[in-house]
């Protein structure tokens, strides 16, 4: 069985009521609801949505066709749909197309469209200003909006930057009053001022953010000028984000999908939730998004993963970025990355691959109108005798015109025979032509292509057509439909659409497709392709030649498949998935959300302290009674964690607790017993060290709870493997107690201490523990579980305990596989009352030996004679091997008397739990021990 991040622990396979207990997803006792119908899966719910999309094109597409008197024919058959949630009363509908209303009544699939608020830096127009109070507006370029033409199935609403700067009042009203006459208030404005203009888009987009996510690194030459200006280009970045949230909040109606787009924003996904946390916020990266080595270098690493993090769902082009994007979180914030996605206490961001595609039907009918056809007449002529190769990029470093051109001039040096029968046609798209690095670049090109030329080409013809400025939509797909040879060479690319653009138009030439390999269609259409590392000039060139020399039915092959992609992965498909998974994420995430416990009432329990007579309170120590561990990244908290510390504003409280008669204090850890003296050996409590292994009030001796007669001849050889491991682990650590060994691996590598941990426990399991009885099961940081009934039963023996215990405290930072310890004390429920009806926590059911959970496990435990077994865990980074024994004495469940209203389990710091209650700190801990202190 494999073993995942944070997740393995590996427990004795007999009579293991704790895992019984807590089989599935984790959730306090009183939420789960037994005999409600299976929820569907994520799969089920995400092609139900797809099948209803479907459909709903299939009636508008038949529309279209039909006239308006025989539309109204066509209604969805809604009797053989079912409502696809079992919660209806709590789910907000998925999509716009829901088979049945709150009253069971048939909805039309048309009759409203789900509102989405699509949020990105520009606009889809640009604005040219004419006069005081007139403004002219022009289509704009680019991918996102390339791919958001053609999405016609929600009500889209567009905010960004205009790309101007409107300083004026009367200015910002006059284009906002153009943008509603012209685009029917689908386009909306953000208006940023020049100067956060300069220091937002200028210098940390595209100073640092594009340069770094493309792998070019941050700045060299102006290095030290870069790092003072880097503050006061973030604080614009942050404050340029605010202020488009500020829009979205401005025109933001309840249901709305809010989806964020590229590195611009992502700030904004934070400011959202901020706001309104139950906003669906999905947010895109149109680019790669590199490895966590590079993304370490940014200084502001922290805080903009964590505000992506804020949105519901991140996409990203390929399954590439999006690993690279869960690895950062992981190696940089600590958090726990997962199958699907990113999980950070009990919240979970979903991470997915959502590939981008083009309106291929608007492609596809181009070809068939005249301005086309007789440009592609001309086209023809010009290169007749001639094989086209193309090549269409903006005149950018990341885009490898370069290398390009040099692959070319290589093929010409290798195949003198092709010198007068191929052309290069490279479309060079200016941009920031004011910026040095790019004037440099055009530079270089247009030298090359000059050296090319000058050296193969003759009076009539060159080898070599450059062009510096950008084509029109007509001229651009008969360029593509008369081109044999596509040449897409990126050194770093998120997605590249051309190539998507190309295999569109050429249905008819069926046309070869070389792709950089550092492309992320690369993903999308490399079966087809001919795929080439760009800098590798040699094979681009070999590339070039079996491209031109391929034979017919070959290329056939390849452009059937690749055709077949494009016109089934679309821009309108694109949008429409990442809608739906949204969806459902919210629905996910409600239904998480019921698992998770509710605050402790504090007021409540600490009025039931108040009016009990003997009290137990259970307190767990790290991460409970210690001060909070550094996670965010940094690697200067351990010697800190394996050396806990009481908090200093804890001891007043806990010594009057202790020192109250009428209440018993049991500090129950994983620690040794030395930890356990060290902090708590001046109270008056009990303590329990080594997962209840060892125990003792403070004023005795400590006392052994294991059999006499138990093995430990495992020990020294499994600790030869630990100490091996340890030596070829950097930043590991060993410890060997008594009961147990203990190997933490936190402070490593994160990908390669889960690598030694595996390879460790493959170690074991055929070597030391080979004839060991065990059972690999999901878990997560924290202790093993302690026999807290004989703990109990040693405490009530102790203290000669006549009273029977009214009132029960368990606070804890402990291990799913350990939360039977809150179940413990729990109530017996009635089997005949239904469970849809029963209580989140009742109120007058009363704990005794016959129905209480201590009550069924004494039973248990008392049927059966001491039981001996070797546990193996791995919580989270730390694996132990321990002994175990489940002795037990009904002195601990005989003098329970507990009302449910004053029985009070809390988890601390962990959402999904057992536990009644949950506390978000030990900061709240320290809270409540205080009122409690004071309410004795």
């Amino acid at each position: 069985m494999s073993i995942s991040s944070q997740e393995i622990c590996i427990l004795p396979n007999k009579n293991n009521l704790a895992l019984l207990q807590t089989n599935g997803m984790p959730g306090n006792l009183y939420n789960i609801c037994s005999n409600l119908p299976a929820t569907p899966t994520r799969l089920e719910r995400l092609l139900r949505d797809r099948e209803l999309r479907k459909y709903s094109k299939c009636l508008n597409d038949c529309e279209a066709e039909l006239p308006s008197s025989t539309q109204d024919c066509f209604s969805p058959d809604l009797e053989t749909s079912t409502c696809w949630f079992n919660d209806e009363e709590l789910l907000e509908p998925v999509s716009a197309s829901r088979s049945l209303n709150d009253d069971g009544e048939r909805l039309d699939f048309r009759a409203s469209k789900q509102r989405l608020l699509v949020v990105a830096n520009r606009l889809p127009v640009s604005a040219v200003r004419h006069g005081e109070d007139s403004w002219q507006l022009e289509m704009s370029v680019g991918g996102l909006v390339t791919a958001l033409l053609g999405v016609k199935e929600f009500d889209t609403r567009w905010i960004g930057w205009a790309g101007v700067n409107v300083p004026d009042e009367i200015g910002q009203k006059a284009l906002a009053k153009a943008l509603d006459e012209k685009l029917m208030q689908r386009c909306i404005p953000v208006f940023l001022d020049e100067e956060v203009v300069h220091q937002y888009y200028n210098g940390y987009c595209n100073n640092i953010l594009w340069p770094l996510f493309h792998y070019i690194g941050l700045p060299q030459e102006d290095r030290l000028a870069t790092t003072r200006s880097f503050q006061s280009q973030f604080d614009a970045y942050k404050k340029a984000n605010q202020l488009f949230a500020d829009v979205v909040n401005e025109h933001y109606e309840e249901g709305d999908v809010v989806w964020c787009h590229d590195y611009h924003l992502m700030f904004l996904p934070k400011c959202l939730k901020e706001r309104n946390s139950k906003m669906k916020v999905g947010w895109f990266l149109h680019t790669p998004f590199p490895s966590s080595e590079i993304h370490r270098m940014l200084p502001s690493r922290l805080e903009l993963l964590r505000s992506v993090l804020a949105a519901d769902l991140v996409g990203f082009h390929t399954y590439d970025y999006a690993r690279h994007f869960v690895s950062a979180c992981t190696r940089i914030l600590g958090l726990e990355g997962t199958p699907e996605g990113v999980e950070d206490q009990g919240k979970l961001t979903r991470i997915a691959a959502f590939p981008v595609g083009i309106d291929s039907e608007r492609f596809i009918k181009a070809l068939e109108l005249p301005e086309v056809q007789d440009h592609m007449k001309v086209l023809k002529q010009r290169f007749a005798g001639r094989k086209v190769m193309l090549g269409v990029d903006r005149l950018d470093m990341i885009k490898g015109i370069p290398q390009k051109i040099l692959a070319f001039e290589k093929f010409l040096e290798e195949n003198p025979n092709w010198r007068n029968k191929v052309v290069l046609l490279q479309i060079a798209v200016p941009t920031r032509t004011d910026v040095p690095e790019y004037q440099k670049l055009t530079s270089q090109v247009h030298e090359i292509v000059g050296r090319i030329n000058g050296r193969f080409g003759s009076l009539t013809a060159v080898p070599i057509h450059h062009l510096d400025r950008s084509l029109d939509f007509h001229e651009l797909c008969a360029l593509y439909a008369v081109t044999d040879v596509a040449l897409v060479t990126s050194l770093r690319d998120g997605m590249n659409l051309v190539s998507y653009e190309y295999v569109a138009c050429q249905e008819s030439k069926k046309g070869v497709l070389i792709l950089s390999e550092f492309a992320g269609a690369a993903q999308s259409l490399g079966a087809g392709a001919i795929l080439v590392n760009p800098w590798n000039v040699t094979e681009v060139a070999y590339s070039i030649g079996y491209a031109l020399n391929m034979p017919a039915d070959e290329r056939e092959k390849r452009h059937h498949h690749n055709f077949k992609h494009v016109i089934s992965h679309t821009a309108q498909e694109w949008a429409a998935t990442f809608v739906s998974e949204l969806n459902v994420t919210i629905v996910e995430a409600q239904l998480r959300t019921r698992q998770i416990p509710p605050p402790l009432p504090i007021e409540v329990a600490v009025d039931r302290y108040s009016c009990s007579n003997n009290r137990l309170l259970i307190l767990g120590f790290n991460a409970t009674l210690t001060e909070p561990v550094d996670t965010l990244g940094r690697k200067d908290s351990q010697i800190n964690e394996w050396e806990p510390k009481l908090r200093p504003d804890l001891q007043e409280p806990l010594r009057k607790l202790c020192d109250d008669p009428k209440t018993t204090v049991l500090i129950l850890s994983g620690s040794a017993r030395n930890v356990l003296d060290d902090n708590f050996s001046d109270y008056n409590l009990w303590l329990a060290a080594e997962n209840g292994m060892f125990l003792r009030v403070t004023t005795g001796d400590w006392m052994t709870t294991m059999p006499e007669n138990l093995s430990m001849e495992w020990v020294d050889s499994v600790k030869n493997v630990f100490e091996y491991f340890t030596d070829r682990t950097p930043r590991s650590q060993f410890e060997v107690r008594e009961t147990s060994l203990i190997w933490n691996y936190k402070y490593s590598d994160v990908e390669f201490g889960r690598l030694q941990a595996r390879d460790l426990l493959q170690h074991l399991w055929t070597g030391p523990i080979s004839n060991a009885s065990l059972d690999v099961v999901q878990g997560r940081r924290s202790v093993e579980g302690a026999a807290i009934d004989r703990i109990l039963g040693e405490i009530v023996h102790n203290k000669g305990m006549k009273e029977p215990i009214d009132y029960v405290l368990c606070i804890g930072h402990f291990l799913t596989k350990d939360e039977d310890i809150y179940t413990f004390f729990e109530p017996e429920l009635p089997s005949e009352v239904p469970a849809s009806v029963r209580p989140q926590v009742p109120t007058q059911v009363r704990t005794s030996t016959a129905g209480s959970r201590a009550a069924l496990l004494l039973k248990q435990n008392s049927m059966s004679a001491v039981e001996q077994n070797k546990s193996y865990s791995i919580d989270g980074d730390t694996l132990h091997l321990m002994v175990t024994d489940r002795i037990s004495f009904q002195e601990g469940s005989s003098v329970l008397d507990l009302q449910a209203n004053d029985y009070f389990s809390c988890s601390v710091a962990r959402k999904r739990s057992n536990s009644r209650y949950r506390l978000q700190s030990s900061d709240e801990v320290v809270t409540l021990l205080r009122e409690l202190a004071d309410h004795r």
